[in-house]
């Protein structure tokens, strides 16, 4: 039976996301309705700039003052679709004291306050729901912290920006250099006038953190993630990766130490072979791999980003927090019971494609050579050419950690048959 009084929502920005939201709860209110077993309302809209046409939605539902909004005490659910960490975190806070469970697609304030916010969602009986902070659409969350709860995800390796995506793509399928590929997906609207949080791997590097700590139990905060952007990545770059098989992808990497005592979260620019399944994985797409004991290999794949895909996981979530709230129930917490630490990127194991400009004469790859073994570094393959003087050293090494690959760099730079090192590439999906 379905109950005649509805749940009211409060609705924290109107902008891409935020329209789409309450698009959504129009045409499909009753669909929500049958779902959830009560009707949803929607019952204020905050926004910075009230004087914009925003086509379907009440302009009497419309204010500039969220926190009298959340601070109603009828409001049952809030979705915060406005980003950053002030004032959201404050609403959000607010919210949870004033009676209301919470939707957000903050990654950022989610990444950097995760616990504290799920602490007072606690303290106060209330939802924390959060599937659109990590990869728009594809549902994501909820599998890693209730489909698998009773497994154990070893690692969880990912596109989770579709900007860099789809950059790195279209260098790869057309030689493109970096800026080229930029300046297409500015053009396109793949990419924003400032892309630094995308290309710097910022927004990967807080999806990162979140993923971790649901993976693994754990407490993972943004200052956690090793970050590496993607600005240095050339054509040369996807020129050796596809002489070794392999493309380039922007990953977002959380796994668990072999020996289970840790864990490590990073995001950087990799090798990956294109047998493997993020490999083909094209344009602002997003694909998630995950690996577990029981469960095996599993991949997520979708729009990653966008107003619509966004959206879906937002009510999505609004449907699981308001049957919770019909309930009387709240749904899965933070889970952070394991603790493990979390180590540095100096401990992280992996295969590295080194590229060095080196003079070409007798001895040099004796040279080079020498220094991988002192510091511990076994190589796999070594590619060498070159004409006129100077050489061009491809060396592809087995696993090793980025510590001692670190003061193998060092050691190389200071020999004289050395020019320099073009660049340096991890290998990964291997």
């Amino acid at each position: 039976m379905m109950r005649t009084r509805p749940l009211k929502v409060a609705l924290l920005g109107c902008g891409v996301v935020g329209s789409e939201v309450a698009r959504i709860m129009t045409t499909h209110a009753g669909d929500l309705a049958a779902r959830i077993g009560a009707p949803v309302e929607l019952a204020g809209v905050a926004v910075r700039r009230p004087d914009r046409v925003r086509e379907g939605i009440d302009p009497a539902l419309i204010t500039t003052d969220a926190t009298a909004l959340v601070k109603r005490g009828d409001i049952d659910v809030v979705v915060e679709v406005i980003g950053g960490i002030e004032p959201a975190r404050a609403l959000i806070t607010t919210a949870f004291e004033h009676g209301a469970s919470v939707v957000s697609a903050n990654k950022a304030l989610l990444a950097q306050d995760g616990a504290a916010l799920h602490a007072a969602a606690e303290q106060h009986g209330k939802d924390l729901y959060y599937e659109a902070a990590v990869a728009g659409a594809i549902p994501l969350i909820r599998p890693l912290r209730e489909s698998l709860a009773g497994d154990k995800i070893n690692r969880v390796m990912g596109i989770v920006n579709g900007t860099t995506n789809f950059i790195l793509d279209k260098m790869d399928a057309t030689g493109a250099g970096y800026q080229e590929a930029l300046d297409e997906a500015t053009a396109l609207g793949y990419a924003e006038a400032d892309p630094t949080a995308d290309v710097e791997g910022f927004d990967a590097a807080a999806k990162a953190a979140i993923l971790a700590g649901i993976a693994f139990h754990t407490r993972v905060r943004l200052d956690d993630v090793y970050r590496e952007g993607m600005t240095e990545v050339t054509a040369a770059d996807f020129a050796s990766a596809k002489e070794m098989g392999c493309t380039i992808k922007l990953l977002a990497i959380c796994e668990r130490a072999g020996d289970g005592a840790s864990v490590t979260a990073r995001v950087h620019p990799a090798m990956i072979p294109l047998s493997h399944p993020l490999a083909s994985v094209r344009g602002a797409y997003n694909a998630v791999f995950v690996e577990s004991d029981a469960a095996g290999q599993l991949m997520f794949y979708g729009p990653g980003a966008g107003g619509s895909p966004t959206a879906s996981a937002v009510l999505g979530d609004l449907v699981a927090v308001c049957r919770n709230r019909i309930g009387g129930a709240t749904g899965p917490g933070e889970s952070a019971y394991a603790a493990l630490p979390v180590s540095p990127m100096g401990d992280v194991v992996t295969r590295y494609h080194i590229s060095l400009d080196v003079a070409d004469k007798p001895g040099v790859l004796a040279q080079v050579a020498t220094v991988f073994a002192e510091h511990g570094v076994s190589i796999d393959t070594v590619r060498q050419s070159g004409k006129d003087g100077e050489a061009s050293l491809v060396v592809v090494t087995h696993r090793a950690s980025d510590a001692a690959l670190t003061g193998t760099v060092e050691a190389l730079r200071k020999l004289d048959t050395v020019r320099g090192v073009a660049s340096i590439m991890r290998v990964e999906g291997e």
